[in-house]
């Protein structure tokens, strides 16, 4: 039920020492879906300094993290089979689940997911079709004046001719000519505190969810073209591993292991922003590596001033190195916090998608927006 204040039950809002939201010294969040009361900003002021170093530092791993939300989910589970809900008839559904080993409650979950992004996969997956290749290719470069003799051109010599030469050089690809090389990207999302506590304000963290689950079915079997990692940032770190580009999601119980971790992560972690070593560390990261072109695209909830965080040394992160086409993706904003934060940073290198519907437009922007950029 729900209830203000007090530290006794879980769930609460404004309250102290108990899981809920709005609060302090809790040792998790918890949204109980119940309207949210934040206590004032001079009661978290008058926290002492070494209740504020422990608050929310569980001593788990993110592993530890995603079975205790398990247990809720388990419970949750129960619940239904208690209520008499359908466990599904349809028997190659179970036989696919039992070869992957996915309960029918976690297969309902990723649904949930899944579904609501189902068209979008599709809408990505042509644009991923029809992407050309940017990386110039390093080919002979024939009648110079000078390099070396090309030998088709000897005759051409004897007449007078005297661009017989060849050298090596780089080309920009011809149109529809394959990749020598993938395409790389980085996504880099936003699984912080306040992803999970304004989630019931505008559904941050869940939109977050469903694009991951977007990139992850979107991008399957596409590694010839497009290899990608996807790491998240909050209090707790720039650089949290969820998919490396050697260990991609095979099936819905690999991919839904990731959103769970996003989802426990943001409730468990401490408070705290590292937007911009998280984006400086990708763009970094990117160049070192061969590809055909480097993205790196930025989910963030725009929640940046709280931290005191200008705008321009966001943009200029952005822009840290010309090689690495780095753009931001708002997906939440109180007020109109990600309004104002687009229109300081670079023209073109900012985006706000308040729908999920909204991002492979979004993506299919920042793939062609360099095509007629020099590499």
């Amino acid at each position: 039920m729900p209830h203000v204040g007090g530290n006794t039950w879980a769930g609460g809002t404004g309250g102290r020492d108990t899981a809920g939201l709005g609060g302090k010294g809790g040792p998790y969040r918890l949204d109980a879906g119940h309207k949210v009361y934040q206590i004032s900003q001079a009661e978290k002021d008058a926290v002492p300094e070494e209740k504020t170093t422990c608050v929310c530092e569980l001593p788990i791993t993110v592993t530890e993290r995603v079975q205790l939300q398990q247990r809720g989910l388990s419970a949750m589970q129960r619940e239904r089979e208690t209520l008499g809900e359908s466990k599904g008839d349809v028997q190659g559904a179970e036989e696919e689940l039992k070869e992957i080993q996915m309960s029918e409650y976690d297969a309902s979950t990723y649904e949930r997911f899944s579904g609501a992004v189902r068209r979008q996969v599709q809408s990505l997956r042509i644009i991923l079709d029809n992407l050309q290749a940017k990386g110039k290719e390093r080919q002979w470069l024939r009648h110079q004046a000078i390099g070396e003799l090309d030998d088709a051109k000897i005759i051409d010599g004897l007449t007078g001719e005297k661009a017989i030469y060849k050298r090596r050089g780089e080309l920009e690809p011809e149109l529809g000519s394959p990749q020598q090389k993938p395409k790389r990207l980085r996504l880099v999302v936003d699984v912080s505190g306040s992803m999970y506590r304004f989630n019931g304000v505008d559904g941050r963290l869940e939109r977050s969810m469903e694009a991951v689950c977007m990139v992850m079915e979107a991008f399957e079997n596409y590694e010839h073209k497009f290899k990608y990692d996807i790491v998240g940032h909050s209090g707790d770190g720039f650089n949290i591993a969820l998919v490396g580009s050697d260990k991609i999601p095979k099936n819905n119980k690999q991919r839904l292991e990731i959103i769970k971790i996003m989802h426990a992560h943001a409730q468990f972690c401490m408070s705290g922003d590292h937007t911009l070593e998280g984006t400086e560390h990708a763009v970094r990261e990117m160049a070192k590596e061969e590809a055909d072109e480097y993205f790196v695209v930025v989910l963030s909830d725009a929640n940046l001033e709280r931290y005191g965080i200008p705008p321009a040394r966001f943009a200029q992160t952005l822009t840290i190195n010309p090689q690495v086409n780095a753009f931001a993706i708002f997906i939440g904003s109180l007020g109109d916090q990600a309004d104002r934060l687009q229109k300081m940073l670079p023209a073109g290198r900012s985006f706000i998608a308040m729908d999920t519907k909204q991002i492979p437009q979004i993506l299919q922007q920042i793939f062609t927006s360099t095509m007629l950029s020099s590499a």
